[in-house]
């Protein structure tokens, strides 16, 4: 079996759950040839890529997908890109607001996923959950935890991915996906990894 370390975040901007975490904890302990290992993050610039690093160093993944809440999309949209920039409109959960500060000042402009996020998306709407490719994924923590990883494994075996994800339907916003279909189309996703 291989091993991957999937993420999810904590709750932030003042919502009581984040739908990235209700779906990785309900998320089966094996999927396809993966065994996963299973880890919330919190949503604080640096800290949290720090964590996945941290596990990562711990269980030696094949790959690793994190996973994030997008509010205002509609779909299940696997990153292409992470970008080399901290620009956050609200406060981290610690406090934190960069504005247009580098991720690292000596670093690439962008890393692409190494992930094949066309087939994850395709194999994701083949299943009857809707999906498509993100061109970015912001340049708040979710983008900062990409970029890092992608930085960090970069030239090596180790595959590195994020898909975000809506709201779910229990957060009582627009637009949502039930649960169970964001559930439904990560379960396709990592079997198309």
């Amino acid at each position: 079996m291989k091993k991957l370390l999937i993420t999810g975040f904590e709750p932030f901007g003042g919502e009581k759950i984040n739908p990235s975490w209700e779906a990785v904890k309900l998320l089966p302990d094996q999927i396809g040839e993966y065994t996963l290992t299973k880890l919330l993050i919190p949503v604080v610039f640096e800290q949290s890529a720090e964590k996945v690093l941290e596990k990562a160093k711990e269980i030696i993944p094949n790959a690793i997908l994190c996973i994030g809440q997008a509010g205002g999309r509609n779909a299940i949209t696997p990153e292409l890109v992470g970008i080399n920039l901290r620009h956050a409109t609200i406060p981290d959960n610690n406090g934190n607001q960069p504005q247009d500060e580098k991720i690292f000042s000596n670093g690439e402009t962008a890393y692409f996923s190494t992930l094949p996020v066309r087939k994850i998306a395709n194999a994701i709407n083949e299943a009857g959950v809707s999906a498509q490719v993100s061109y970015s994924a912001g340049a708040y923590v979710c983008n900062d935890v990409i970029y890092t990883l992608l930085s960090h494994y970069k030239d090596t075996q180790t595959k590195v991915g994020f898909i975000h994800i809506p709201y779910c339907a229990e957060q009582d916003k627009t637009p949502s996906m039930p649960l169970g279909d964001i559930i439904k189309g990560l379960i396709v996703g990592i079997e198309n990894i």
